[in-house]
C-alpha cells in the first residue's frame, strides 16, 4: 500500500508544470554558483601567491632587521566553492610587525562594496533560499488539495492507514524533488574534478556532509509544507501561510536573534578599545621618556667638559635605550592585547547568544553547520588573528635575535653628502637575507572537529522534521475528510 501511494504522488509530482520549472531554474542556479565558485577560487589562490611573493621582496629590500615587516595572507579554501560564508567579508591581511597586533585587513567587500549588496549566491544559499520555498511549494496542497478536488475520501474508501497516507505522500515528494535535483549537483562534482580544483579527501568529506544537511533541512521543509496543508482546508490559506512561516523561519528569526543578543549582551566598539590603548600609550611613553632624560642626565653627569662618551659605551647605552623602549612597546603590546581579549570574550558571550536563538530557525541552524564545515564560520577571524599572532611571537623573537647577532651594523644609519644629500638607511643597502625568516602557515582545521561542531545543528534539523512530522500526523488524525 505504502509503495503504491509513493509512486502515486511520484507521478502527479513529475507530471505538475510547477516541477519543468523548478528543475529548471534549480539547475541553471546550480551550476552556475559553482563554475562562479570555482572562478572566484583559482582568482583568490592567483592573488595569495602573487601577494606571498610582492610580501617576501618587499621584506627582502629591508635595510636593517629593526625596518623589516611582513604581511600574512589568509589562504582560500576550496570549500568556498560551495559555501562562501565569511569569506568575503573578512580581511584578507595582516601587517607583521613588533609593535601592532595582527589585524585582518581589505576585505573582498571592502574593494568592491557593489558585491556586498547582493553579495553572492553560492550553493548553500540556494539551498536554504531556493530549495526550501520551492518545498513547500510542491507540498503547501498535497493533502487539502486532494480534499477540495475529493480525492482524498476515494482514497480512504480503501483500508488505508493515515499514517500511511502521510508517510507516503512525504516520501514520494521527496523521491520526486531530490532524484532530479541531485542531477546538476553531480554535474557541478564533475566540474570541480574537471576543472582541477585541489579537493582532498577531508574536503569531499566536508562535501558529502554538506549534501547530508541540505537534505536534512529540505526534509523539515517538505514536511512543514504537508503540516500546513493538514490544518488549513483551503489551498489559497495553506500557500499564503506556507509564505509567511517560511518568510520568519528564513527570513527573521535568524535576524532577530542576533538583535536581540546585541541588545541583551552590549559589547565596546572597536574605537573605545583604540582610545583606551592610545591613552594609555600616551602615558606609558610619557613616563618613559621622562625617565630616558633623567637616565641620560646621570650618564652625562661623570663627564669632564669636553669629554664625550666612547662608541663602545654608546652602543651599551643605547642597547639599554633600546631594550627600555621595547619594554614599554611590550608592556602597551599586553595591554592592548588584554583589551581586545577582554572584547573577544564578551563577544563570544553575545554571538553564543544570538548564534542560539537563531538556531530556532532550521534555516539558520541550517547556515551555521555549513560555514562550519567550509571553515569560513564566525569563527574564521579570530582563528586566522590567532594564527598570524603566533607567528608573530615567532617573527618578533627573529627579528631581535639576527638584530643582536648584527650589532651596530643592524642600526640605522644617517649620513650627509654634499653630493647626494641626506641619506639614511643601514650598513647594507642592498638588503637583508631573508632565507631564514620563520614564514606564517595558515591554520589547519582537524575534520573530526569540524564534523563534531556539526552534529549539534544536524541534530536539531532531524528533530525539527521529527516534530513537523508528529504534529502532521496528530492533526490529520483528527481532521474530517470530507
Amino acid at each position: 500500500m505504502l509503495r503504491l501511494l509513493i509512486l502515486k504522488d511520484i507521478r502527479e509530482m513529475l507530471r505538475s508544470p510547477k516541477f519543468i520549472a523548478t528543475f529548471a531554474i534549480c539547475s541553471i542556479l546550480i551550476l552556475l554558483s559553482i563554475y562562479i565558485g570555482i572562478n572566484e577560487y583559482f582568482a583568490g589562490m592567483e592573488q595569495y601567491r602573487t601577494a606571498t611573493q610582492l610580501a617576501d621582496q618587499r621584506a627582502s629590500e629591508a635595510t636593517s632587521w629593526n625596518a623589516l615587516w611582513y604581511k600574512a595572507y589568509r589562504r582560500p579554501d576550496p570549500m568556498m566553492i560551495f559555501v562562501s560564508g565569511l569569506n568575503y567579508d573578512i580581511g584578507r591581511w595582516s601587517a607583521i610587525t613588533t609593535d601592532d597586533l595582527p589585524r585582518l585587513r581589505n576585505s573582498v567587500y571592502l574593494e568592491d562594496p557593489i558585491f556586498a549588496i547582493f553579495r553572492f549566491i553560492d550553493f548553500a544559499f540556494i539551498v536554504q533560499v531556493v530549495l526550501t520555498l520551492f518545498a513547500l511549494v510542491f507540498t503547501y496542497n498535497a493533502v487539502n488539495g486532494e480534499r477540495e478536488q475529493g480525492t482524498l475520501r476515494l482514497v480512504f474508501a480503501n483500508p488505508v492507514p493515515r499514517a500511511k497516507y502521510l508517510l507516503g505522500k512525504i516520501i514520494g515528494s521527496w523521491l520526486a524533488l531530490v532524484i532530479p535535483l541531485s542531477i546538476p549537483v553531480l554535474l557541478g562534482v564533475l566540474m570541480v574534478v574537471v576543472w582541477k580544483v585541489p579537493f582532498s579527501t577531508a574536503d569531499w568529506e566536508r562535501f558529502a556532509v554538506l549534501i547530508g544537511l541540505s537534505l536534512l533541512l529540505f526534509t523539515f521543509f517538505l514536511v512543514l509544507g504537508v503540516l500546513v496543508s493538514t490544518f488549513t482546508r483551503r489551498t489559497s490559506v495553506s500557500f499564503l501561510l506556507s509564505l509567511v512561516i517560511w518568510l520568519i523561519v528564513v527570513l527573521i528569526i535568524p535576524r532577530a536573534g542576533i538583535v536581540a543578543a546585541g541588545q541583551a549582551v552590549p559589547v565596546p566598539t572597536v574605537a573605545e578599545i583604540e582610545g583606551q590603548k592610545a591613552s594609555y600609550a600616551s602615558d606609558r611613553w610619557v613616563k618613559h621618556w621622562a625617565d630616558q632624560e633623567k637616565l641620560w642626565q646621570e650618564r652625562n653627569a661623570g663627564l669632564k667638559p669636553g669629554e664625550h662618551i666612547d662608541d663602545d659605551t654608546m652602543w651599551k647605552y643605547m642597547q639599554e635605550d633600546d631594550a627600555s623602549r621595547k619594554a614599554v612597546d611590550a608592556d602597551i603590546s599586553a595591554y592592548e592585547a588584554k583589551l581586545y581579549e577582554d572584547l573577544r570574550n564578551r563577544k563570544a558571550v553575545q554571538e553564543h547568544l544570538g548564534l542560539n536563538l537563531a538556531r530556532v530557525s532550521p534555516a539558520a541552524a541550517f547556515e551555521l553547520a555549513a560555514m562550519k564545515l567550509a571553515g569560513s564560520g564566525i569563527d574564521m577571524k579570530s582563528r586566522y588573528e590567532d594564527a598570524m599572532q603566533r607567528y608573530r611571537t615567532e617573527f618578533t623573537d627573529f627579528v631581535d635575535k639576527k638584530s643582536a647577532e648584527d650589532g651596530p651594523g643592524g642600526m640605522f644609519t644617517i649620513s650627509i653628502d654634499t653630493e647626494s644629500g641626506l641619506k639614511i638607511g643601514g650598513t647594507d643597502d642592498n638588503g637583508i637575507d631573508i632565507s631564514e625568516l620563520p614564514r606564517f602557515a595558515p591554520p589547519v582545521q582537524q575534520l573530526n572537529k569540524q564534523l563534531a561542531a556539526v552534529i549539534p545543528d544536524a541534530g536539531l534539523l532531524a528533530i525539527y522534521s521529527m516534530f513537523a512530522f508528529a504534529l502532521a500526523f496528530l492533526v490529520f488524525l483528527r481532521s474530517d475528510l470530507r
